[in-house]
């Protein structure tokens, strides 16, 4: 009896706890965060920092499949891994059209089946390129052009549209709020690059799953999540990080680390930056030097000769970011997941004011921002078992509280204004998935995002610390809503042929109250209720197993927020611009072809083409106020305007890229990137394309051998001519370089970089670069602080 009982706790052990380690077959390392499953990726096993993973749960009869970002896929079946004594050898490849997952809906898909381009960077990337924001993450996948008003930013640039275009999210929570501007933003410094697991950028409207906003693009963030043991063990991983770099001085410092039971999971990440003045290249233009800087002496403004013309003064910050997440899984088919997100800044300058000049003086004394604080609770809560509504339901409830301030001050006056805004955002997010047969499936889901806006502002006296009310930049108290839905549809009507589309439905309400202390406006109030609706439709097609060929047809729209509709006092002498509550959403018409054909194992080429044009985008124009085309205001006969459905854009371009296996230990990557568009201004013109960045790319040159790796690689970006500038830009003259007739134009220029990283021992990593080789002085278009000059970068990474 007893050898009987031995014999059945034997084969339940057998069944429910079979053990394999992943491993890289030129180093015998063992691969972390390896996806293991059957068929579907929503329900995959990953594997832990040990490259071990437990597949007793998974299905015996069906192909087991390993993946990972950078390796083969593998499709083993139980009998193989067993004879391989439960060993599974992955290799390194970049070149392959099925090592991708991606959650364009979502939910994790085979990129493969996506007819969106998307780009993916890993949490290696990031280790071997050392981005110090993620900001400078987005940049160096040459894709993403990166626009910096000052070191303490980075606003992205996707298809000709930036700022509120674009959707930032994190984890499935949205991050655009209310009071996200047309101009320049810098809110993805607030996510911190090192506790990334990855990131999606999804390129083109993707308003059909995430809604408002996402008219150019998604920037998708997924940050670490707790780990669990495999048994009754408790489990402990860590991983810090040190980092200095020559030319602004940084010294950045990173710990996270993950205990585990087989039902709990906490997770910590902390990271600390702190930078000084950039200091700028040698060789270019002299009009990017900063001669003279602003300062306080003895009570008095004073500006002063810079002894280093290329140390852009007053450009040094310093950031702190903190993720806490608590994972609970109490059997199989739940999981309950809560993370806390926090970062700050110090003040840091607005630099691109700073350079302003007026007459032969500069225009400010300080203009800098407070800190920018960015703090979220959210609770996501993913079921496995299926039933007749749903096969996998997510849902996502989250509360974001963000504040900025802004403050400026002109050259030796006393008074300076303060203006500081608070937003708290409420959101749910329910997803599900539905298959329908084998080769069909449901994406559907709603989403409520509740927005309310504080705005507070005041003069303060420098000398005597007097603080008197002023205007607030956007009316205290506006609320912005939206309730939206959607469904997108995926057939595999063969192995070579899938379908997808889709539709979304958003109502979008609006409330404000004016102050008319400071304005006398002729109104107290504005209420906006508006829908849109929003579609795609996506075909991929595999002529052969080797070949992709996406076709893409998408529509995206952009509800007006509070910044369109509260900015009233952005009037102009004889004018007053009044809330329109007619305004209705903008929308996004896209269509896109891509091919990708990879040549054995050898090489990868990938081209997209693509149109979008923008209708019904927001503009100022004249308008008419109860049956009147001019009013009173402040004293002064002045003309009503509005900010009106009355303009368009439109925008087209090519993507390359090549990947290609030169030798053995040797591979060549080039990436371009070319875009032109033309918009209507507030005049009714038509002019260049504001956020239409010059021809861009990156050519590397990689080699990887055993423990370590090295790449040499140049990034490049063209000129714009006066006449192919923006009349925005061209007037903001003293950002920009001067051509040989005094107009001024953004030049061409490159960088020469090295990256390297050497394993030293089994837990410890070293990575050494040098980017700007040459010592180039430029400053990418529309940029506000030049670039970094020759920068050396250290740093050191412990892996427990």
């Amino acid at each position: 009896m007893r050898n009987i009982l031995l014999l059945i706790l034997f084969l339940n052990v057998a069944t429910y706890a079979q053990v394999v380690t992943v491993e890289d077959k030129a180093t015998q390392n063992p691969l972390e965060l390896v996806s293991v499953y059957n068929s579907d990726p929503n329900r995959a096993l990953l594997t832990g920092s040990n490259g071990k993973v437990d597949i007793g749960k998974l299905d015996r009869s069906k192909p087991i499949i390993f993946r990972l970002i950078g390796y083969e896929r593998i499709g083993l079946t139980f009998s193989q891994i067993k004879e391989n004594n439960f060993v599974v050898l992955m290799e390194q490849t970049a070149i392959s059209l099925d090592n991708v997952v991606v959650s364009s809906n979502r939910w994790e898909e085979n990129k493969s089946e996506i007819p969106n381009t998307i780009e993916v960077i890993t949490q290696r990337d990031v280790d071997f390129e050392n981005p110090q924001t993620t900001a400078d993450m987005l940049g160096m996948s040459a894709n993403v052009f990166i626009q910096k008003s000052q070191l303490g930013g980075g606003s992205p640039m996707i298809r000709g549209f930036a700022t509120n275009r674009l959707l930032i999210v994190v984890d499935g929570v949205r991050m655009n709020t209310a009071i996200f501007r047309s101009g320049n933003l810098q809110n993805v410094i607030s996510l911190d690059a090192n506790s990334l697991d990855h990131t999606e950028v999804i390129f083109g409207p993707g308003s059909v799953i995430y809604g408002s906003d996402a008219i150019a693009g998604v920037m998708s963030f997924y940050t670490f999540s707790p780990r669990l043991s495999m048994g009754d063990n408790v489990i402990f991983n860590a991983s810090a990080m040190t980092r200095y770099s020559s030319a602004d001085q940084e010294k950045t410092g990173h710990l996270h680390f993950n205990i585990g039971t087989n039902k709990w999971g906490f997770l910590t990440s902390v990271t600390y930056s702190d930078f000084d003045n950039l200091v700028m290249g040698s060789n270019g233009p002299d009009d990017f030097l900063r001669p003279t800087y602003q300062d306080r002496i003895n009570e008095h403004d004073t500006v002063i000769v810079n002894p280093d013309p290329k140390e852009q003064i007053e450009s040094g910050y310093n950031q702190l970011s903190l993720m806490q997440k608590i994972l609970f899984k109490p059997v199989d088919e739940w999981t309950f997941e809560y993370g806390f997100y926090y970062s700050t800044t110090s003040d840091y300058s607005r630099y691109d004011r700073l350079l302003c000049p007026r007459g032969n003086t500069l225009r400010s004394a300080e203009w800098y921002y407070g800190p920018q604080d960015c703090m979220m609770n959210a609770l996501t809560v993913i079921n496995y078992s299926s039933n007749s509504i749903y096969d996998l339901s997510k849902l996502i409830l989250a509360y974001q509280n963000f504040k900025e301030s802004r403050h400026d001050r002109n050259l030796n006056k006393v008074n300076k204004t303060n203006n500081t805004e608070k937003v708290d955002a409420f959101s749910l997010n329910l997803d599900l998935i539905k298959d329908i047969n084998e080769t069909s499936n449901l994406f559907y889901g709603v989403e409520i995002v509740l927005d309310k806006v504080e705005s507070t502002g005041n003069s303060e006296n420098i000398i005597t610390g007097e603080i008197t009310p002023g205007p607030t930049r956007y009316p205290d108290g506006s609320t912005w809503n939206s309730f939206g839905t959607y469904v997108t549809y995926k057939n595999k009507f063969s192995p070579q042929y899938i379908m997808q589309t889709g539709l979304r439905y958003n109502y979008v309400t609006l409330n404000a109250d004016f102050d008319t202390t400071f304005y006398p406006f002729p109104f107290t109030s504005a209420e906006l209720r508006t829908g849109a609706l929003t579609g795609s439709a996506g075909l991929v097609w595999h002529p052969q197993s080797d070949w992709q060929i996406n076709l893409n047809l998408s529509t995206g729209f952009r509800a007006p927020n509070v910044d369109d509709l509260g900015k009233v006092f952005d009037s102009e002498p004889g004018s007053v611009v009044v809330p329109n509550p007619n305004l209705k959403p903008e929308y996004a018409y896209n269509i896109e072809l891509g091919v990708m054909k990879v040549f054995s194992r050898i090489a990868e080429f990938d081209v997209t083409g693509y149109y979008t044009y923008l209708d019904d985008a927001f503009v100022r124009r004249d308008y008419v106020l109860n049956g009147r085309d001019s009013i009173v205001y402040s004293g002064e006969l002045s003309r009503v305007q509005a900010i009106q459905n009355a303009a368009n854009a439109y925008i087209w371009g090519v993507e390359l890229a090549l990947d290609l296996n030169i030798a053995e230990y040797f591979n060549f990557r080039s990436n371009f990137n070319y875009q032109k568009g033309k918009e209507e201004d507030n005049a009714g013109d038509t002019v260049p394309l504001r956020h239409a960045a010059p021809w861009f790319g990156k050519t590397e040159l990689i080699f990887r051998k055993d423990k370590f790796e090295a790449d040499l690689y140049a990034v490049y970006n063209g000129e714009i001519k006066n006449e192919d500038l923006a009349p925005s830009e061209i007037s903001k003259d003293y950002l920009y370089a001067k051509d040989d007739n005094g107009n001024v134009y953004c030049p061409s220029w490159y960088t020469l970089n090295l990256k390297m990283s050497y394993q030293l021992l089994d837990n410890f990593e070293l990575y050494f670069s040098v980017e700007n080789i040459t010592d180039q002085r430029y400053r990418p278009y529309s940029s506000g602080i030049s670039a970094a000059g020759r920068n050396f970068i250290g740093s050191l990474r412990f892996n427990l």
